[in-house]
């Protein structure tokens, strides 16, 4: 992966480049996580790609490279509570916005995965499937990722009964099966869990 998106903008006079992306829309349980971050141009980073194609160990040593590389980073969540308030889409951009507004630095340029821009107060330009064609925003991915997986494994601890450290709050088997057999708990998301919210307490 290379720098050729950032450098098209780099051309036309943007200064600091941020990437930016999420994880965790899908799952049944557990908050949003996007990410920021602003790399120095042409900061070389082996192995660097969208954080889904890494296996979770190589995330986790991507992770370390890139905070102690990048310009500036942050890491914010959207909680589930949020989520079944105002949906997964505005959820989502609003772990965005805080992720933006938790950098040390102010960027001139947002590189947003996906095809809907979060609203933010500066230039955005959306890139579908961003996380494989912008080093930016695969390094967003990683971090993203690797933040929210942290984040259920601790959920695992206080909620053992779900099984968390397993699936990661995702719609697996063994996740339906522990809803039926223990209900939901405070980290599942009910508008996700519709169908089944009429069936069991929590």
């Amino acid at each position: 992966m290379n720098y050729d998106i950032e450098k098209q903008y780099y051309e036309k006079g943007y200064k600091l480049i941020c990437g930016i992306d999420e994880a965790g829309r899908g799952p049944l349980c557990g908050p949003v996580c996007a990410a920021a971050v602003i790399l120095p141009f042409g900061c070389e980073i082996e192995g660097i790609n969208d954080s889904k194609k890494l296996s979770e160990k190589k995330r986790e040593a991507l992770f370390d490279v890139i905070i102690e590389k990048a310009v500036a980073y942050s890491v914010a969540m959207a909680s589930a509570k949020e989520i079944d308030e105002i949906n997964i889409l505005q959820a989502t951009f609003l772990a965005m916005r805080r992720a933006v507004e938790g950098l040390d630095a102010k960027p001139d340029l947002a590189l947003v995965d996906g095809n809907r821009s979060p609203g933010l107060d500066f230039d955005e330009v959306t890139i579908v499937k961003g996380d494989a064609k912008s080093v930016s925003v695969a390094a967003a991915s990683i971090l993203a990722k690797v933040t929210r997986d942290r984040y259920m494994l601790e959920m695992d601890k206080k909620y053992p009964q779900f099984c968390f450290a397993q699936h990661k709050g995702y719609g697996t088997k063994l996740h339906y099966e522990m809803i039926d057999k223990y209900g939901i708990c405070d980290e599942h998301r009910r508008t996700f869990l519709k169908k089944l919210f009429g069936e069991i307490n929590g």
